[in-house]
């Protein structure tokens, strides 16, 4: 334990690992037998970033000793235009491997949450006789019986809805920009997992100073973080002039804007169709970090303009993300939602 550790912390005494590919190899795996798999994530990332071992995972042998984790999937995103096609497969094997374990935490609750708020936001609170869900109008009524007549009054009559003219519209909107890294991963998995559910429009637009709609591959996650550039600059205003030409019905809309608003275009434009989005009633949320990395570093100054125009603003952990889109598709205030959470 010692020795591994002092290859990598102790790299100009000892040499380091760069001196051949079996090296390397030995070393990932001695850290993968002494240490825990959270341990060994760790100690891959300061390699990387230490030792300048980024080089490693062009080659396919060594790409197959690394234990995959969230930042290991990033790092190949950023190396995606210069990885081999030697070693293409084994690196689509091992973000497809993070993707899965991502998947098996956060789909099902996702889909619960999706699916049961548009379901309660699609009934109708005026129906026609022949409209009326009588069960529901029934249990919602039941503090009115009366006794001595044997009846429920119904004061409010709850109908089913029209499914097909109430189907809500999600943009996510992703900055890639390279401090972004960790978030582009998870909402790319999320945009997959909201795809593939009937009871919302999904859209995945990832920008930087230019932009690209990922909405035609979110059948396939892997081909979404494939298609992601992480690096260069910030343009939020064009990427937001960009999703608002998609808002077709702004009041059933949730635009989550996900930025650490460090903008590198102009600031009024970007607020000017911040103002233009909320007072069309598009719900727009934006999310200064999607992970579990803690508390992001953003642009506070911008943060608060954009509170002051009624967006909330906050970060949020992947496993919270399910419970906030139930919030923003059932009509709740998300920043009472978010102080509740402790959010920030």
């Amino acid at each position: 334990m010692d020795r591994v550790l002092g290859e990598l912390y102790e790299a100009e005494r000892t040499g380091g690992l760069q001196s051949s590919t079996p090296e390397v190899v030995r070393w990932l795996g001695d850290i993968r037998t002494y240490f825990s798999s959270s341990v060994v994530q760790v100690l891959q990332r300061d390699a990387l970033e230490r030792l300048g071992l980024a080089e490693m995972l062009l080659e396919p042998e060594l790409l197959s000793h690394v234990e995959p984790d969230v930042h290991l999937v990033a790092t190949l995103m950023s190396l995606s235009q210069v990885i081999p096609a030697r070693t293409r497969e084994t690196a689509r094997y091992v973000v497809r491997q993070v993707v899965e374990e991502i998947e098996r935490r956060v789909a099902a609750p996702l889909v619960q949450s999706v699916t049961g708020a548009v379901s309660r936001s699609l009934y109708n609170r005026r129906p026609r006789i022949r409209e009326i869900n009588w069960q529901r109008t029934l249990r919602a009524n039941l503090k009115n019986y009366l006794p001595e007549r044997r009846t429920v009054v119904p004061e409010r009559l709850i109908g089913f809805g029209r499914k097909r003219q109430r189907m809500k519209d999600v943009i996510l909107a992703v900055d890639q920009s390279g401090s972004m890294a960790e978030s582009v991963v998870y909402a790319g998995i999320f945009g997959s997992v909201m795809g593939s559910i009937g009871a919302v429009s999904t859209r995945l637009v990832v920008f930087d100073t230019s932009l690209v709609d990922l909405t035609d591959q979110l059948a396939d996650p892997v081909d979404v973080l494939f298609g992601v550039q992480l690096g260069g600059g910030t343009d939020i205003g064009a990427a937001l002039d960009y999703c608002a030409s998609l808002v077709a019905r702004p009041t059933d809309t949730v635009l989550v804007l996900i930025s650490d608003l460090y903008e590198g275009g102009r600031q009024d434009r970007l607020l000017a169709q911040v103002a233009r989005l909320a007072r069309a009633g598009v719900c727009l949320v934006c999310l200064l970090a999607l992970s579990d990395g803690g508390r992001p570093a953003y642009n506070h100054a911008l943060a608060t303009e954009f509170v002051a125009h009624g967006v909330p603003v906050f970060a949020c952990t992947p496993d919270m993300f399910p419970e906030l889109m139930a919030a923003a598709l059932s009509g709740r205030d998300l920043q009472s939602w978010a102080a509740a959470r402790e959010l920030a």
